[in-house]
């Protein structure tokens, strides 16, 4: 497996890569500090790319646009500090099949790297809530139907409480029990039992599992 990640922080590419080794026995790298680095590096044997959308050279999401008219079959997944929905939007619409924020656990992020290397595509539940979501960005998992995000947004909103929606937005920036409780207002305690309620609800045994599963539900 050949894995391109493009970052200008070198501590950024160092513990990417250190995660990402976890994928396969054997796993090779390339790494980019600049859009122009990125782009001299795109290359038809590669089997993933881990972008940056803050890289020297970037403007927008065009780089992301760029490495997807050059290689279409390529997996990318964006890796950013920026959490706004459209910036999320706006990513996939220019090829990408994954974003993560950096805020999120490094377990996170390779469950979800996991998932989009399967087939599927990565949505952090702040961009599945967002009322702007339509039915262009599918969330394909293993054992998922065709439907749009918009369709699975709506079934999380089914299965889940308000409150619930809520804990498990937390869960999925990778804080714990503690933290949840603090920032929601109520005990350790409860946030247990919302947490049980929510892997029931999803079918999935723990916190990540759970985190995955958020963006591979769907309607049907």
């Amino acid at each position: 497996m050949k894995i391109l990640i493009a970052d200008d922080h070198r501590l950024i590419l160092e513990a990417v890569a250190e995660k990402l080794a976890e994928l396969a026995p054997q796993v090779g790298f390339v790494q980019a500090l600049s859009v122009q680095e990125l782009l001299d590096s795109v290359s038809a044997d590669l089997d993933l790319a881990v972008i940056d959308l803050g890289m020297p050279g970037a403007h927008g999401v065009g780089h992301i646009a760029q490495v997807h008219q050059r290689q279409p079959g390529l997996r990318m997944v964006v890796l950013s500090g920026q959490e706004d929905p459209a910036i999320m939007h706006a990513a996939l619409d220019a090829g990408a099949s994954g974003f993560i924020p950096k805020a999120y656990s490094p377990d996170v992020m390779l469950s979800a790297i996991r998932l989009v290397l399967q087939g599927g595509v990565y949505v952090p539940p702040l961009m599945m809530s967002h009322p702007g979501l339509d039915d262009g960005h599918r969330t394909p998992g293993p054992a998922a139907s065709p439907r749009g995000a918009h369709a699975a947004a709506a079934h999380l909103r089914h299965v889940l409480t308000d409150r619930q929606l809520e804990v498990l937005s937390l869960l999925s920036e990778g804080q714990q029990n503690k933290q949840i409780g603090r920032n929601l207002g109520i005990s350790e305690g409860t946030v247990k039992i919302h947490l049980a309620a929510i892997f029931r609800a999803l079918k999935v045994r723990n916190r990540t599992e759970a985190v995955v599963a958020a963006r591979a539900v769907t309607a049907g």
